[in-house]
């Protein structure tokens, strides 16, 4: 009688694992089948409509649905912008270059090559990343990216020790974008690097005004005012 009952037992554990293990598999599929089914571009949507959910910020969309859309229609160019944009403000910057770089061989639109500049950018290809951002700029100099393009030539500059050439680059770049304290602080760092300190305190005294809490410009604030007095 024990020997049944632990046996019964025995099956009925098993018979319960199965039906877990069953339920779980189940519940797997379910979830698969889900996620399968939100990547399905919505009718009627196009690489416009992805390019302006890029530019609205909704880069975790436009990364799931514009492959998708890139497999439905290979020829629409504004799916591989938003999709190369997106990429790059989720850091995925390897992505990012691989679809530019397929997107600019087939369109030669500038703002892929946009994109593959700021890609290379952060991945450390500065001289090919100085140049695609360099030609963006030239036939682009109104882009919506052309703030950012011209801040990071300017962090490339700086990279190759071209202070000069980097205080342009940011000085152009907060003619687009002035109330970034960020950039003021750059500048200010650059002019400071070439003992203009006049000019480098202008830069920082403007980053403080925008962000009275920012470390470095206050530091350099500090700097140039010590200097200045010397």
């Amino acid at each position: 009688m024990i020997w049944a009952a632990n046996k019964t037992a025995r099956m009925t554990g098993r018979t319960v694992a199965f039906e877990l293990l069953f339920l779980f598999v189940l519940i797997s599929g379910l979830f698969s089948q889900a996620a399968s089914s939100s990547i399905n571009v919505p009718s009627g949507m196009t690489g416009s409509d992805l390019l302006r959910m890029s530019q609205e910020g909704k880069h975790n969309d436009v990364a799931l649905l514009a492959p998708q859309a890139i497999k439905k229609n290979p020829q629409d160019v504004d799916a591989y912008i938003g999709l190369a944009w997106s990429l790059n403000a989720l850091k995925e910057y390897a992505k990012a270059k691989d679809i530019a770089q397929r997107g600019y061989a087939m369109f030669k639109d500038p703002r892929l090559v946009q994109a593959l500049g700021e890609a290379q950018y952060y991945l450390g290809e500065n001289e090919a990343a100085l140049a695609n951002l360099q030609e963006y700029l030239a036939k682009f100099p109104e882009g919506s990216k052309s703030a950012l393009s011209f801040y990071l030539c300017g962090e490339l500059f700086v990279r190759m020790v071209k202070f000069n050439h980097a205080d342009i680059a940011f000085s152009t770049a907060l003619q687009y974008n002035p109330s970034n304290a960020r950039w003021w602080a750059r500048l200010g760092w650059v002019r400071e690097k070439t003992s203009r300190y006049l000019a480098a305190l202008k830069a920082y005294d403007q980053a403080v005004s925008l962000n009275p809490t920012l470390e470095d410009a206050l530091t350099g604030k500090s700097r140039m005012l010590a200097k200045i007095e010397d």
